[in-house]
């Protein structure tokens, strides 16, 4: 929504200096690395302006695990609700998605290989002599033999003139005929076989054909555990996902084409290579070292005057909750302890109602870094609404444009709608770069339901049509609180 180079100087620098701070504490000696603890931030400005998105583009940019959390969910210790533990969890939660990414794609070429073998198996298989031994085909026919041996003797006990039994069972421990020649002959010729069929697969020749495949099964377990140390919302973790091996996985059969069949077995061939153990311990390290949690609405949990009581008892007590996670303390999860000493915390708020004193004393001191961004000017929505990468007038333009429409943009269009959303902001409440959202919303409505029947396939946006379908809605200001 906000492009990084247009606005909020002041936010951006204090996020971009605390994350190379974090950078230039991983080169010091390890006796002086653990004393530097992160300076976190208190971003203080209305909604709209940008404060999530500009630690989010940035820890994108620092490739670190991020997570952003409303301060309203979670309820003091003893209240039903989340705890604040929980946001440590998730953040390692992500951490370890991010980690199980980057290995898989590390295994994604080898994984690939081994669904085509598999794949390879499943259109021609390897049935050879040797591997028919291997696989106890010969004993089954021993066994049988031995079978019809003792019904004969059992009918000639029970008929003494009945002929001797004539079945000759292989004899145990005897030296199989020598057939080696043949058998290297049938795999040579099974192996081209199966070397074509590689190559037509690898090359896509094969596609659409349909084939089955069996595929690992993951289905969560009825029986459910209660860790210990963890959020209520941890109890609901399945037997299967604590066991283990030790619980047997199961499989479905699946008809799919073969190009859905090398995706799928890839998929999970990439699961199977990839060490389980070194993805936690490196995701647990990118937490505590990298991690970055974005604490919204804080201003929410801020007793205004820090008095009364009442319903809202429990603001200061979810306050104090915070507090020791900030701090530094050690959070368990379900893949191990978590120290938060060195994740960085970037608050925000309104502080409408409330200010940044009202929170308890402990709390302010953990926000050293105060930073106030600025109320977006029409400017700046015209820049918001074109610079960036994803404009929101390059994705309505790239939505309709499925449909076989062509949406141009004028130049004075866009003047007009930074001047019709500036205006509504200033004349009801003040939701900042959102309000772009609902107007543009507004604007395309028409066109985006009526496309899949509309004849004219190009339109022009410009100023006079920006003014025909907005100009009465702002005019009227009780309706424009409710539209726009």
């Amino acid at each position: 929504m906000l492009g990084l180079d247009i606005i909020q100087k002041n936010a951006k620098r204090a996020v971009a200096v605390a994350l190379r701070n974090r950078y230039r504490r991983r080169r010091l000696p390890e006796d002086l690395r653990d004393e530097v603890i992160p300076k976190n931030i208190l971003m203080i400005g209305p909604t709209g302006v940008g404060k999530t998105e500009i630690a989010r583009r940035l820890a994108l940019l620092a490739h670190a695990p991020f997570i952003k959390v409303e301060a309203t969910k979670f309820t003091e210790v003893g209240y039903v609700g989340r705890d604040v533990d929980s946001m440590v969890r998730d953040l390692l939660q992500i951490a370890i998605r991010m980690v199980e990414q980057e290995k898989l794609s590390e295994v994604r070429a080898k994984a690939e290989e081994r669904a085509v073998d598999r794949i390879v198996d499943i259109l021609q298989p390897l049935k050879t002599a040797k591997r028919k031994k291997q696989s106890g085909e010969d004993s089954e026919e021993r066994a049988q033999a031995l079978r019809q041996y003792f019904e004969q003797i059992f009918k000639r006990d029970a008929n003494p003139s009945a002929s001797r039994p004539n079945i000759i069972l292989p004899e145990i421990g005897s030296p199989p005929e020598d057939n080696t020649q043949d058998e290297q002959v049938d795999e040579a010729r099974i192996e081209r076989v199966r070397t074509k069929l590689r190559k037509q697969i690898q090359d896509g020749h094969l596609d659409s054909q349909q084939i089955e495949v069996t595929l690992e099964e993951s289905s969560p377990s009825s029986v459910q555990i209660f860790p210990m140390g963890q959020g209520m919302e941890e109890f609901g973790n399945d037997l299967q996902s604590m066991l283990g091996s030790v619980m047997p996985k199961k499989s479905k059969h699946k008809k799919v084409t073969i190009a859905e069949a090398k995706q799928m077995l890839a998929d999970e061939e990439a699961q199977h290579l990839i060490d389980r153990d070194s993805v936690t311990k490196e995701a647990i390290t990118r937490t505590e070292q990298m991690g970055i949690i974005f604490i919204d609405e804080i201003d929410k949990i801020a007793k205004a005057g820090r008095s009364g009581g009442g319903p809202d008892v429990s603001r200061e007590g979810v306050q104090r909750d915070i507090l020791p996670i900030i701090e530094g303390s050690t959070v368990n999860t379900k893949h191990g302890s978590v120290r938060t000493d060195h994740i960085l915390f970037i608050a925000a708020g309104a502080f409408h109602v409330s200010k940044p004193s009202d929170l308890i004393p402990e709390l302010q001191g953990r926000l050293p870094i105060r930073v106030e961004l600025e109320n977006l000017t029409e400017d700046d929505l015209k820049r918001i609404l074109t610079e960036p990468r994803n404009a929101l007038t390059r994705q309505y333009a790239a939505l309709l444009l499925t449909e076989g429409i062509t949406v141009e943009f004028t130049e004075d269009s866009i003047t007009e709608l930074a001047r019709v959303s500036a205006e509504v902001n200033r004349s009801s409440e003040n939701i900042g770069a959102r309000r772009l959202h609902t107007v543009m919303e507004r604007l395309l409505e028409e066109v985006s339901f009526q496309a899949p029947d509309v004849e004219e396939t190009y339109i022009k946006v410009d100023a006079e049509y920006v003014r025909k379908r907005l100009d009465s809605i702002v005019k009227d200001e009780d309706l424009s609180k409710y539209i726009l």
